[in-house]
């Protein structure tokens, strides 16, 4: 009796400590990437300009500008590819449907084939795949995820998608900007705020991902860096040319 109540132990603790995060939802790629892309081209646009010697006033409002456009667009494109992929995925689904009820003795024989290619006894697979096909939808399902690699009940929202990537473009463009809304009145404050966000920015990011979060948060600052210092001597040219 011990010994079954160690393993159930176990059992419970390995259930509880095994789980897994949510990589399939349509929230976490266009928050990050709303948020990196917003911090990242709303600093290299306001140093671009202040490069270029121009009043306060204009670099607040090429930040404001840049701000509402970008996150705008960002919202509009996420909605647009994320909505076409669904349209796409929810199109193949409705292929395989039409399969299954025209050819659903093909669809049995090609899923128990499926089955026994992965080391399942022949006789064992044509048994599995009869009776997950014994319900149209639950069949869909299996075919779904074993042909497509998705899954029906899973598929990402384009609402979702677009809120996330409008507000996390907001959040990050709005970094190099509050210095000045607060009563700066340089480019020091701005850009340190929002090299310090982009630092943070990837370090977070590692959180979800096999990354360090130095390594992950460094590696944001110098790209980050790197564009503002490339579009601040741009604007210093094209500043002086113009002039």
């Amino acid at each position: 009796m011990a010994i079954i109540e160690t393993g159930a132990t176990l059992h419970v603790a390995h259930r509880d400590n095994h789980t897994h995060r949510d990589v399939n939802g349509g929230w976490l790629r266009p928050a990050v990437f709303g948020a990196m892309d917003g911090l990242v081209s709303n600093l290299a646009l306001m140093t671009g300009v202040a490069g270029g010697s121009v009043t306060h006033q204009t670099i607040v409002i090429t930040g404001l500008a840049g701000l509402a456009a970008g996150a705008f667009s960002m919202a509009a494109g996420e909605y647009t590819s994320v909505a076409s992929q669904r349209e796409l995925v929810q199109a193949e689904l409705e292929v395989e449907r039409v399969e299954l009820r025209k050819h659903p003795d093909d669809e049995l024989a090609e899923l128990a084939a499926l089955y026994a290619s992965r080391g399942v006894e022949p006789e064992l697979a044509r048994a599995v795949a009869e009776q997950l096909s014994r319900d149209p939808e639950m069949a869909l399902e299996i075919h779904a995820r074993e042909e497509l690699g998705i899954d029906p009940g899973d598929l990402p929202s384009p609402l979702v998608a677009a809120v996330s990537s409008f507000g996390a473009f907001a959040l990050g463009a709005l970094l190099p900007v509050l210095p000045y809304l607060l009563g700066a009145s340089s480019m020091w404050p701005a850009l340190l705020l929002a090299l310090v966000g982009l630092f943070a920015c990837g370090a977070l990011v590692a959180k979800v991902t096999a990354r360090s979060w130095w390594f992950s948060g460094l590696r944001q600052l110098a790209l980050g860096g790197s564009a503002a210092g490339v579009t601040y001597a741009l604007g210093a040219l094209f500043g002086t040319a113009v002039g």
